[in-house]
Protein backbone atom coordinates (compact mmCIF):
# COMPACT_ATOMS: atom_id res chain seq x y z
CA UNK A 1 0.00 0.00 0.00
CA UNK A 2 1.34 3.48 -1.00
CA UNK A 3 1.59 5.75 1.57
CA UNK A 4 1.52 9.73 1.38
CA UNK A 5 3.34 12.04 3.18
CA UNK A 6 4.38 15.60 2.91
CA UNK A 7 8.03 15.57 3.24
CA UNK A 8 10.48 12.90 3.17
CA UNK A 9 14.19 12.67 4.67
CA UNK A 10 16.25 10.27 3.48
CA UNK A 11 18.91 9.99 6.01
CA UNK A 12 18.69 10.16 9.97
CA UNK A 13 22.24 11.48 10.84
CA UNK A 14 22.20 14.69 13.00
CA UNK A 15 21.60 16.94 10.81
CA UNK A 16 18.41 15.01 8.95
CA UNK A 17 16.87 14.61 12.33
CA UNK A 18 17.48 18.43 13.60
CA UNK A 19 15.47 18.86 10.43
CA UNK A 20 12.84 16.58 11.25
CA UNK A 21 12.99 17.71 14.95
CA UNK A 22 12.29 21.30 13.89
CA UNK A 23 9.26 20.83 12.18
CA UNK A 24 7.49 18.67 15.42
CA UNK A 25 5.41 21.68 16.46
CA UNK A 26 4.18 21.63 12.45
CA UNK A 27 1.09 19.98 10.62
CA UNK A 28 3.30 18.28 8.04
CA UNK A 29 3.48 14.50 7.60
CA UNK A 30 7.25 13.54 7.72
CA UNK A 31 8.82 10.23 6.61
CA UNK A 32 12.47 9.57 8.00
CA UNK A 33 14.38 6.94 6.17
CA UNK A 34 17.47 5.79 7.61
CA UNK A 35 19.56 2.67 6.31
CA UNK A 36 21.96 2.26 9.22
CA UNK A 37 21.74 1.01 12.71
CA UNK A 38 20.95 3.56 15.82
CA UNK A 39 24.43 4.49 17.52
CA UNK A 40 25.73 2.56 20.66
CA UNK A 41 26.82 4.73 23.36
CA UNK A 42 29.57 3.59 25.39
CA UNK A 43 31.84 4.61 28.22
CA UNK A 44 34.87 5.08 26.34
CA UNK A 45 34.37 8.11 24.58
CA UNK A 46 33.34 8.05 20.46
CA UNK A 47 36.24 8.06 17.84
CA UNK A 48 33.81 10.62 15.81
CA UNK A 49 33.62 14.26 17.52
CA UNK A 50 31.53 17.45 16.93
CA UNK A 51 32.73 21.08 17.89
CA UNK A 52 29.58 22.24 18.39
CA UNK A 53 29.20 26.25 17.94
CA UNK A 54 27.50 28.64 20.34
CA UNK A 55 24.85 28.92 17.21
CA UNK A 56 24.16 25.27 17.11
CA UNK A 57 23.66 25.22 21.07
CA UNK A 58 21.04 27.50 20.78
CA UNK A 59 19.44 25.40 17.94
CA UNK A 60 19.61 22.32 20.24
CA UNK A 61 18.48 24.69 23.26
CA UNK A 62 15.01 25.88 21.03
CA UNK A 63 14.35 21.75 19.86
CA UNK A 64 14.86 20.63 23.30
CA UNK A 65 17.51 18.47 22.96
CA UNK A 66 20.74 20.68 24.79
CA UNK A 67 18.68 19.90 27.96
CA UNK A 68 18.60 15.34 27.02
CA UNK A 69 22.02 15.32 26.01
CA UNK A 70 24.46 13.61 28.87
CA UNK A 71 25.83 16.41 30.86
CA UNK A 72 28.91 14.81 31.78
CA UNK A 73 30.20 13.85 28.10
CA UNK A 74 30.03 17.69 27.02
CA UNK A 75 32.94 19.31 27.06
CA UNK A 76 32.59 23.26 27.20
CA UNK A 77 35.85 24.99 25.54
CA UNK A 78 36.41 28.94 26.83
CA UNK A 79 39.94 29.07 25.39
CA UNK A 80 41.80 27.95 21.66
CA UNK A 81 45.58 28.40 21.37
CA UNK A 82 46.49 28.16 17.86
CA UNK A 83 50.14 28.45 16.41
CA UNK A 84 52.74 27.09 13.76
CA UNK A 85 55.00 25.06 14.58
CA UNK A 86 58.70 26.42 14.75
CA UNK A 87 57.92 29.69 14.45
CA UNK A 88 56.51 32.89 16.61
CA UNK A 89 53.26 33.40 15.23
CA UNK A 90 50.27 32.35 17.29
CA UNK A 91 46.78 32.97 18.38
CA UNK A 92 44.70 32.99 21.46
CA UNK A 93 40.65 33.17 21.84
CA UNK A 94 39.16 33.70 25.03
CA UNK A 95 35.44 33.70 25.62
CA UNK A 96 35.73 36.59 27.66
CA UNK A 97 36.99 38.80 24.82
CA UNK A 98 33.49 38.36 23.55
CA UNK A 99 31.56 38.19 26.85
CA UNK A 100 30.47 34.82 26.89
CA UNK A 101 30.85 32.04 29.06
CA UNK A 102 32.29 29.65 26.38
CA UNK A 103 33.65 29.68 22.52
CA UNK A 104 32.43 25.97 21.80
CA UNK A 105 31.49 22.25 22.77
CA UNK A 106 33.02 19.09 22.33
CA UNK A 107 30.55 16.52 21.70
CA UNK A 108 31.02 13.04 20.65
CA UNK A 109 28.44 12.31 17.43
CA UNK A 110 26.77 9.34 18.96
CA UNK A 111 25.82 11.32 22.04
CA UNK A 112 24.29 14.12 19.39
CA UNK A 113 22.12 11.56 17.36
CA UNK A 114 21.14 9.44 20.27
CA UNK A 115 19.74 12.48 22.14
CA UNK A 116 18.01 13.71 18.53
CA UNK A 117 16.57 10.52 17.99
CA UNK A 118 15.02 9.96 21.11
CA UNK A 119 12.95 13.19 21.09
CA UNK A 120 12.44 12.47 16.85
CA UNK A 121 10.47 9.34 18.22
CA UNK A 122 8.41 11.17 20.09
CA UNK A 123 6.94 13.02 17.40
CA UNK A 124 3.47 12.13 16.38
CA UNK A 125 3.93 13.61 12.82
CA UNK A 126 6.90 11.31 12.21
CA UNK A 127 6.95 7.93 10.20
CA UNK A 128 10.23 5.71 10.33
CA UNK A 129 11.38 3.98 7.68
CA UNK A 130 14.22 1.86 9.60
CA UNK A 131 17.15 -0.01 8.39
CA UNK A 132 15.68 0.76 4.89
CA UNK A 133 17.50 2.20 1.61
CA UNK A 134 16.00 3.76 -1.54
CA UNK A 135 15.78 2.01 -4.11
CA UNK A 136 14.76 3.85 -6.92
CA UNK A 137 12.81 7.44 -7.51
CA UNK A 138 10.60 9.42 -9.89
CA UNK A 139 9.94 13.25 -9.69
CA UNK A 140 6.36 14.51 -11.14
CA UNK A 141 4.52 18.08 -11.14
CA UNK A 142 2.50 17.47 -8.03
CA UNK A 143 4.98 14.67 -6.21
CA UNK A 144 8.15 12.83 -6.02
CA UNK A 145 7.53 8.81 -5.81
CA UNK A 146 9.75 6.52 -3.79
CA UNK A 147 10.50 2.80 -3.91
CA UNK A 148 12.25 1.14 -0.83
CA UNK A 149 14.57 -1.40 -1.65
CA UNK A 150 11.99 -3.56 0.55
CA UNK A 151 9.06 -2.58 -2.56
CA UNK A 152 7.51 -0.29 -0.09
CA UNK A 153 6.55 2.66 -2.11
CA UNK A 154 5.60 6.29 -0.63
CA UNK A 155 4.60 9.73 -2.38
CA UNK A 156 5.70 13.24 -1.39
CA UNK A 157 6.02 16.61 -1.91
CA UNK A 158 9.20 17.54 -0.82
CA UNK A 159 12.31 14.76 -0.67
CA UNK A 160 15.60 16.40 1.42
CA UNK A 161 19.06 14.64 0.95
CA UNK A 162 20.38 14.72 4.07
CA UNK A 163 22.26 11.42 3.70
CA UNK A 164 26.09 12.09 3.48
CA UNK A 165 29.04 13.01 1.46
CA UNK A 166 28.28 10.38 -0.85
CA UNK A 167 24.58 10.90 -1.26
CA UNK A 168 22.67 8.53 -3.23
CA UNK A 169 20.05 10.50 -3.71
CA UNK A 170 22.24 13.28 -5.28
CA UNK A 171 23.85 10.93 -7.30
CA UNK A 172 20.62 9.09 -8.88
CA UNK A 173 19.53 12.35 -9.54
CA UNK A 174 22.63 13.20 -11.22
CA UNK A 175 23.27 16.53 -9.69
CA UNK A 176 26.47 17.85 -10.61
CA UNK A 177 29.68 18.85 -7.74
CA UNK A 178 32.10 20.79 -7.86
CA UNK A 179 35.36 18.68 -5.87
CA UNK A 180 38.53 18.52 -5.33
CA UNK A 181 40.89 16.22 -3.32
CA UNK A 182 42.24 17.69 -0.50
CA UNK A 183 45.54 15.55 -1.01
CA UNK A 184 45.31 15.41 2.66
CA UNK A 185 44.02 12.50 5.05
CA UNK A 186 42.23 12.55 8.64
CA UNK A 187 43.72 10.61 11.78
CA UNK A 188 41.67 10.87 14.40
CA UNK A 189 42.02 9.23 17.75
CA UNK A 190 41.49 9.37 21.50
CA UNK A 191 44.36 10.61 23.30
CA UNK A 192 45.75 10.49 27.20
CA UNK A 193 47.93 13.65 27.92
CA UNK A 194 50.05 13.70 31.10
CA UNK A 195 48.57 17.46 31.76
CA UNK A 196 45.27 18.19 31.59
CA UNK A 197 43.61 20.29 28.50
CA UNK A 198 42.04 22.80 31.14
CA UNK A 199 38.75 23.19 28.46
CA UNK A 200 41.31 24.51 25.82
CA UNK A 201 41.04 24.02 22.00
CA UNK A 202 44.26 23.97 20.56
CA UNK A 203 45.37 23.54 16.95
CA UNK A 204 48.96 23.60 15.59
CA UNK A 205 49.42 24.07 11.56
CA UNK A 206 53.02 22.26 10.71
CA UNK A 207 54.28 22.10 6.97
CA UNK A 208 52.39 18.88 6.90
CA UNK A 209 49.11 20.03 8.02
CA UNK A 210 47.22 21.01 10.90
CA UNK A 211 47.03 18.71 14.45
CA UNK A 212 44.19 19.62 16.55
CA UNK A 213 43.73 18.32 20.16
CA UNK A 214 39.93 18.94 21.33
CA UNK A 215 39.36 18.69 24.99
CA UNK A 216 37.20 15.95 25.98
CA UNK A 217 34.48 15.74 28.88
CA UNK A 218 37.97 14.30 31.18
CA UNK A 219 40.46 16.58 31.76
CA UNK A 220 43.46 14.28 30.62
CA UNK A 221 41.20 12.98 27.76
CA UNK A 222 41.22 14.51 23.76
CA UNK A 223 40.04 14.06 20.42
CA UNK A 224 42.99 14.53 17.86
CA UNK A 225 41.95 15.35 14.05
CA UNK A 226 45.95 15.40 12.03
CA UNK A 227 45.36 16.21 8.83
CA UNK A 228 48.41 14.69 6.70
CA UNK A 229 49.02 14.15 3.19
CA UNK A 230 47.79 10.16 2.11
CA UNK A 231 51.24 8.75 2.45
CA UNK A 232 51.87 10.29 5.70
CA UNK A 233 48.44 8.68 6.76
CA UNK A 234 49.93 5.46 5.65
CA UNK A 235 52.87 5.58 7.84
CA UNK A 236 51.10 6.78 11.26
CA UNK A 237 48.62 4.24 10.94
CA UNK A 238 51.21 1.42 10.51
CA UNK A 239 53.27 2.70 13.61
CA UNK A 240 53.12 0.26 17.03
CA UNK A 241 51.71 2.41 19.97
CA UNK A 242 54.99 3.15 21.47
CA UNK A 243 56.32 4.86 18.49
CA UNK A 244 52.98 7.17 17.19
CA UNK A 245 52.71 8.44 20.66
CA UNK A 246 56.76 10.19 20.55
CA UNK A 247 55.78 11.03 17.28
CA UNK A 248 52.37 13.04 17.98
CA UNK A 249 53.93 14.42 21.23
CA UNK A 250 56.76 15.59 19.45
CA UNK A 251 54.49 17.17 16.70
CA UNK A 252 52.50 18.74 19.13
CA UNK A 253 55.35 20.45 20.50
CA UNK A 254 54.68 18.74 23.99
CA UNK A 255 51.67 21.50 24.64
CA UNK A 256 50.45 18.97 27.27
CA UNK A 257 53.04 16.86 28.19
CA UNK A 258 53.95 12.71 26.66
CA UNK A 259 50.26 11.60 24.65
CA UNK A 260 49.36 8.24 25.08
CA UNK A 261 47.00 6.56 22.58
CA UNK A 262 43.77 5.94 24.32
CA UNK A 263 41.32 4.13 21.64
CA UNK A 264 41.92 2.80 18.09
CA UNK A 265 43.13 4.46 15.30
CA UNK A 266 41.24 5.87 11.84
CA UNK A 267 41.81 7.62 8.40
CA UNK A 268 39.70 8.98 6.05
CA UNK A 269 40.74 10.96 3.03
CA UNK A 270 39.88 14.62 3.13
CA UNK A 271 37.46 16.13 -0.34
CA UNK A 272 35.83 19.63 -0.80
CA UNK A 273 32.35 18.62 -2.43
CA UNK A 274 29.55 21.53 -3.20
CA UNK A 275 26.67 20.85 -5.23
CA UNK A 276 25.57 22.90 -8.13
CA UNK A 277 22.28 22.40 -6.82
CA UNK A 278 20.98 23.03 -3.18
CA UNK A 279 17.34 22.63 -4.67
CA UNK A 280 15.13 21.60 -7.50
CA UNK A 281 11.93 20.74 -8.08
CA UNK A 282 10.76 18.54 -5.11
CA UNK A 283 14.25 18.02 -4.03
CA UNK A 284 16.51 19.84 -1.52
CA UNK A 285 19.94 19.00 -0.58
CA UNK A 286 21.20 19.85 3.07
CA UNK A 287 24.62 18.95 4.76
CA UNK A 288 26.92 16.88 3.27
CA UNK A 289 25.12 15.65 0.46
CA UNK A 290 25.00 19.54 -0.06
CA UNK A 291 28.78 20.60 0.80
CA UNK A 292 31.77 19.29 2.93
CA UNK A 293 34.70 21.11 4.01
CA UNK A 294 37.85 20.64 5.13
CA UNK A 295 37.65 20.35 9.16
CA UNK A 296 40.74 22.55 10.05
CA UNK A 297 38.11 24.60 11.69
CA UNK A 298 35.63 22.58 12.86
CA UNK A 299 32.80 23.94 11.25
CA UNK A 300 31.25 20.99 8.58
CA UNK A 301 28.51 19.75 11.05
CA UNK A 302 27.28 23.25 12.14
CA UNK A 303 27.14 24.62 8.64
CA UNK A 304 24.79 21.27 8.31
CA UNK A 305 22.68 22.41 11.24
CA UNK A 306 22.11 26.01 10.08
CA UNK A 307 20.97 23.52 6.46
CA UNK A 308 18.82 21.99 7.98
CA UNK A 309 17.13 24.90 9.97
CA UNK A 310 17.22 27.60 6.99
CA UNK A 311 15.22 25.25 5.09
CA UNK A 312 12.64 24.41 8.21
CA UNK A 313 12.25 28.13 8.05
CA UNK A 314 11.89 28.10 4.41
CA UNK A 315 9.65 25.21 4.27
CA UNK A 316 7.26 26.69 7.29
CA UNK A 317 7.04 29.70 5.41
CA UNK A 318 5.82 28.71 2.23
CA UNK A 319 3.11 26.25 4.84
CA UNK A 320 2.05 29.42 5.97
CA UNK A 321 1.30 31.13 2.73
CA UNK A 322 -0.25 28.11 1.46
CA UNK A 323 2.37 27.85 -0.85
CA UNK A 324 3.76 24.52 -2.16
CA UNK A 325 6.39 23.08 -0.03
CA UNK A 326 8.20 21.40 -3.06
CA UNK A 327 8.28 23.40 -5.75
CA UNK A 328 11.41 24.97 -6.81
CA UNK A 329 10.06 28.29 -7.10
CA UNK A 330 9.53 28.37 -3.53
CA UNK A 331 12.69 26.84 -2.52
CA UNK A 332 15.20 29.34 -4.65
CA UNK A 333 15.76 31.39 -1.54
CA UNK A 334 16.56 28.36 0.59
CA UNK A 335 18.73 27.65 -2.18
CA UNK A 336 20.55 30.66 -2.79
CA UNK A 337 20.62 31.41 1.19
CA UNK A 338 22.55 28.64 1.84
CA UNK A 339 24.56 28.28 -1.37
CA UNK A 340 26.13 31.58 -0.48
CA UNK A 341 26.99 30.22 3.34
CA UNK A 342 28.63 27.74 1.74
CA UNK A 343 30.63 29.09 -0.70
CA UNK A 344 32.10 31.44 1.95
CA UNK A 345 32.46 29.22 4.03
CA UNK A 346 34.56 26.74 1.36
CA UNK A 347 36.59 29.61 0.29
CA UNK A 348 37.46 30.67 3.89
CA UNK A 349 38.91 27.21 4.76
CA UNK A 350 41.03 26.89 1.60
CA UNK A 351 42.34 30.35 2.40
CA UNK A 352 43.10 29.23 5.89
CA UNK A 353 44.56 26.10 4.30
CA UNK A 354 47.09 27.57 1.54
CA UNK A 355 48.18 30.14 3.73
CA UNK A 356 49.42 27.60 6.24
CA UNK A 357 50.67 25.19 3.58
CA UNK A 358 54.71 25.21 2.91
CA UNK A 359 58.05 26.08 4.65
CA UNK A 360 58.59 29.05 2.37
CA UNK A 361 60.34 31.70 4.74
CA UNK A 362 59.08 34.54 3.16
CA UNK A 363 55.56 33.04 3.23
CA UNK A 364 56.37 31.80 6.54
CA UNK A 365 57.02 35.37 8.20
CA UNK A 366 53.74 36.72 6.40
CA UNK A 367 51.44 34.46 8.33
CA UNK A 368 53.37 34.87 11.19
CA UNK A 369 52.77 38.48 11.19
CA UNK A 370 49.35 38.17 10.20
CA UNK A 371 48.18 35.69 12.91
CA UNK A 372 50.29 38.11 15.09
CA UNK A 373 48.19 41.19 14.05
CA UNK A 374 44.89 39.77 14.21
CA UNK A 375 45.85 38.55 18.09
CA UNK A 376 46.86 42.23 18.62
CA UNK A 377 43.62 44.09 16.53
CA UNK A 378 40.73 43.48 18.90
CA UNK A 379 38.05 44.17 16.08
CA UNK A 380 39.42 41.98 14.01
CA UNK A 381 40.04 39.18 16.60
CA UNK A 382 36.47 39.73 17.88
CA UNK A 383 35.34 39.01 14.13
CA UNK A 384 37.48 35.76 14.05
CA UNK A 385 35.84 34.68 17.22
CA UNK A 386 31.97 35.54 15.94
CA UNK A 387 32.78 33.37 13.38
CA UNK A 388 34.03 30.44 15.07
CA UNK A 389 30.99 30.47 17.38
CA UNK A 390 28.66 30.54 14.01
CA UNK A 391 27.36 34.27 14.92
CA UNK A 392 28.48 35.59 11.86
CA UNK A 393 26.25 35.71 8.02
CA UNK A 394 22.79 35.26 7.53
CA UNK A 395 21.71 33.68 10.01
CA UNK A 396 17.90 31.70 10.35
CA UNK A 397 15.37 33.87 12.36
CA UNK A 398 15.90 31.64 15.29
CA UNK A 399 18.78 32.66 16.24
CA UNK A 400 18.52 36.52 14.80
CA UNK A 401 18.57 37.78 18.97
CA UNK A 402 22.75 36.02 19.58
Amino acid sequence: MMQSYDLTIVGGGMVGLTLAASLADSPLSIALIEANEPPQLTVEPGLRVSAISYASRAIFEHLNIWQHLNSERISAYKSMQVWEKDSFGKIDFSADEVDCAELGYIIENDQIQTALLQSVQKQQNVTFYALEQLGDIAIGDGEAWLTLKSTKTLTSKLVVAADGANSWLRNKLDIPLTRWDYNHHALVATVKTDLAHENCARQIFTTEGPLAFLPLFEQNLCSIVWSVPPEKAQQLMALSELEFNRQLTRTFDNRLGPCELHSERCSFPLTMRYARDFARHRIALIGDAAHTIHPLAGQGVNLGLLDALSLSQAILENLHADKDIGLYENLRFFERWRKTEAAQMIASMELLKRLFQGDNPVQKTVRDLLLLVTDKVNPLKKQFIRQAMGLSGELPKLLDKL
